[in-house]
């Protein structure tokens, strides 16, 4: 399975025609992934044929979330469901550093019948072994991880202990930096999944630019964007292990 982490209808539809297997819908890029408004997931969901699993994140920063923000991710979850959703993706962490296995639980509960993925929270846990067997007992069916480094390449040795500790009880995805350079060496270890943006920078058509004021408080500014690249993701789905053309 190759997940493309997507920002927009075109990156979406990008990811399709490359072979991708499964969207994460997310809006916020510069704030690493929060929940995408209602219109995208419905005309995501409209337009893609391969599974849309839709981020459940009420703001950017820590993963340590307050009782209005739980009560938000519940009701993001609702609306995800009602768009048509195939799944969520989420992460709570305790104050220490371990996973909040009864709101996770709570938010598993909610989703019902979607499957839910626990993102890269996980890799701000202070414990990985202890962090995914709590995971498995709030009932994700996923954990998307780089094995607690900044890339999952830089991750390999970790991702290989935690596919040997999940023993099929829980899938584990490796995503951060997965490319078609290194996509071998992570399905070297075993892992179930592979999740990248395979983004490519795309320049604004504006022909009158506004040197004097921007809105942005971070990268892209107004005058670009970041879109997936058919061809980075096709370059990945082609390393599948029995991929055949």
């Amino acid at each position: 399975m190759i997940e493309v982490c997507a920002y927009s209808l075109e990156s979406c539809l990008a990811a399709q025609r490359a072979g991708a297997g499964r969207i994460e819908l997310c809006g916020g890029m510069a704030e690493g992934g929060t929940t995408p408004s209602a219109g995208l997931i419905q005309l995501a969901r409209q337009y893609l044929t391969i599974p849309l699993f839709v981020m459940i994140r009420p703001r950017g920063g820590d993963f340590l979330y307050t009782d209005n923000e739980f009560t938000l991710m519940q009701t993001d979850i609702d609306v995800a469901r009602s768009l048509g959703a195939d799944g969520v993706v989420l992460g709570i962490l305790n104050a220490d550093g371990t996973i909040d296995e009864d709101r996770t639980r709570q938010l598993v509960e909610q989703a019902h019948l979607l499957p839910v993925t626990f993102h890269r929270a996980f890799d701000m846990t202070r414990d990985a072994a202890e962090a995914l067997e709590a995971i498995i007992r709030t009932g994700a069916v996923r954990v998307l991880t780089s094995g607690q480094q900044p890339t999952a390449e830089a991750g390999i040795p970790l991702l290989g202990e935690l596919v040997k500790q999940a023993a099929g009880r829980i899938e584990i995805m490796a995503g951060a930096g997965v490319n078609a350079g290194n996509a071998e060496r992570l399905w070297a270890t075993g892992v179930d999944a592979l999740h990248t943006s395979g983004s490519a920078r795309h320049k604004s058509h504006m022909q009158f630019r506004q040197a004097a004021v921007s809105m942005a408080s971070a990268t892209p500014g107004e005058y670009e964007r970041i879109e997936a690249n058919e061809d980075k993701i096709r370059a990945i789905t082609i390393l599948r292990p029995g991929f055949r053309q």
